[in-house]
């Protein structure tokens, strides 16, 4: 990263904070910036009927954001719910504009952070795609951070994986005693 750039963004990126719970966009709403998480677990999701149906899961060192809202600067898809206190650095939309015209360096910073973000898009098609509940878990597990089925709250696990929280349940139980 240039020095150009790195003072750019060293003026522009700041800080926020979000409760447990809390949400940082609703679906309908505007997402005008990009997230990188210092600390914390946030999750996106959209509703079908009564059900919250989760879609993605990240945590440190992850960035976040709405994609149709932010990179089209449009409206969000998806809300995006803070599961523990979490704290962020960000990015506003126009700055982040401002970069990809002004610095060439930035093009390829985001065309790393869009190739890691499609990397994660492909994990979850495929573990939308595997059949049983089993194998979706076993898959859970091998390709994420190992924290996080002791993390996420059980019934957003249980949603991200498509299937009750009783079977999530009882297939941990069966995880941890083998």
């Amino acid at each position: 990263m240039g020095k150009e750039l790195r003072s750019f963004l060293s003026k522009k990126i700041k800080s926020c904070h979000f409760q447990k719970n809390e949400l940082v966009v609703k679906s309908g709403g505007k997402c005008e910036r990009l997230y990188l998480i210092k600390e914390g677990l946030v999750r996106g999701f959209f509703n079908s009927g009564e059900d919250e149906i989760t879609t993605w899961i990240d945590s440190e060192n992850e960035i976040f954001t709405s994609i149709t809202g932010f990179f089209e600067n449009g409206q969000a898809l998806e809300n995006i719910q803070c599961l523990e206190e979490t704290y962020c650095d960000y990015i506003e939309y126009e700055d982040y504009q401002y970069c990809l015209r002004h610095f060439p360096e930035m093009n390829h910073i985001s065309r790393i952070m869009l190739e890691k973000y499609y990397k994660l898009s492909e994990h979850r098609v495929l573990l939308a795609r595997i059949p049983t509940a089993i194998n979706r878990l076993n898959y859970f597990i091998e390709h994420s951070k190992k924290e996080y089925a002791n993390r996420i709250p059980k019934k957003y696990l249980a949603s991200f994986l498509a299937m009750r929280p009783e079977t999530l349940s009882r297939l941990l139980k069966k995880y941890v005693g083998s």
